[in-house]
């Protein structure tokens, strides 16, 4: 294909995946460090780009209620069309994303030829065999071929500002956080599924057992569907519990996450987060495979590797083993091994 100038990735609509999707467009910068890029992004999730230099633009939007306004999505493709954009990368499978570039004029469509879409594409990607034994940031690299970009070892990253990261340590000494606070973030939650989330009880007397270091203080983290959850697990802890749970907006989230020491969490959009703010995490695996969506910078991975895992499964139809077999001393010394690397 020839040189692109004005370029549009329609981003995963997954928290995770779009975070697993950053070192595309880190790969398209470098290599085209004079087009204009722009991520096409449903929901909140453009708010992870804010303050991203690789990206010259943001453009969200909510996603269509109905099979036919999902297909039709007229202001968006007329918007699309105003673009005049000479390439168009899909990092989604669906056909109606591709449907959207195809009716919105994007000159050159590369995406995955999955869901009866190939004939919407100009370059149609074989979709990989391999995807339960390489990870997604890979995977996602394998559609920047057409363009002559091979693939590289960029990792996810976000960036925060100095200004955001004050503001937030500003809130939580206003919370009566000290400034040499050890910050233990848990995550107890997974928006996919129970399947994917460690027992609630697991996580209450894991941070019962870190609270007893009294510089230790916990931000418990969730979205408001999983709140009730949050806030089962975090009762009855004492003073130096904060629950954020359903009180963040999505960027909001990404600059607490910033400020901590170390981050429990499901395989979930927090745990991507972390990872590319190169917070350590430890990661708690049972129906999902930590060889495709794994954390990438500095972490723990605890999968026991049960004989059904990974079944993606949005909730566990037998016993729950993947979870059960993992235990909370195991996951507290995991988290202390971190923080003694911090430290």
């Amino acid at each position: 294909m020839d040189n692109p100038k004005n370029i549009i990735v329609r981003m995963p609509n997954w928290i995770g995946d779009a975070v697993m999707a950053m070192p595309v467009l880190a790969d398209l910068r470098h290599q085209f460090p004079k087009a204009k890029i722009s991520a096409l992004c449903q929901g909140g999730a453009g708010e992870l780009l804010k303050h991203d230099p690789r990206v010259d633009e943001v453009i969200s939007f909510k996603k269509p209620s109905g099979f036919i306004a999902h297909i039709k999505r007229s202001p968006l493709i007329e918007n699309l069309k105003k673009g005049n954009y000479d390439t168009g990368l899909l990092l989604t499978n669906s056909f109606s994303s591709a449907w959207m570039f195809f009716r919105g004029g994007v000159s050159n469509r590369i995406g995955f030829s999955k869901n009866l879409r190939s004939w919407l594409l100009n370059a149609p990607i074989p979709f990989p065999k391999n995807m339960e034994t390489t990870h997604l940031t890979q995977t996602y690299k394998k559609l920047l071929s057409p363009l002559g970009i091979k693939p590289s070892g960029t990792k996810p990253d976000l960036i925060v500002s100095a200004s955001e990261k004050a503001e937030a340590k500003k809130f939580l000494e206003h919370l009566g956080v000290p400034d040499d606070a050890i910050l233990v973030g848990v995550n107890p939650g997974a928006a996919y599924g129970s399947a994917k989330c460690w027992l609630p009880d697991r996580f209450h007397d894991t941070a019962k057992e870190l609270l007893k270091d009294p510089k230790v203080w916990i931000l418990f983290f969730g979205d408001q569907k999983g709140r009730p959850l949050t806030e089962e697990v975090s009762q009855d802890l004492g003073d130096r519990v904060i629950n954020l749970a359903g009180k963040t907006t999505l960027r909001e989230l990404v600059v607490y996450i910033s400020c901590l020491n170390v981050l429990l969490s499901n395989d979930s959009g927090p745990m991507h987060i972390a990872s590319a703010l190169s917070v350590p995490v430890v990661a708690l695996f049972g129906s999902t495979n930590d060889t495709k969506t794994g954390p990438i910078n500095r972490s723990i991975v605890i999968h026991k590797h049960v004989e059904c895992s990974p079944c993606y499964k949005r909730e566990c139809p037998i016993d729950f083993r993947c979870m059960t077999k993992i235990h909370t001393d195991e996951v507290v010394q995991a988290i202390r091994r971190l923080l003694d690397v911090e430290r």
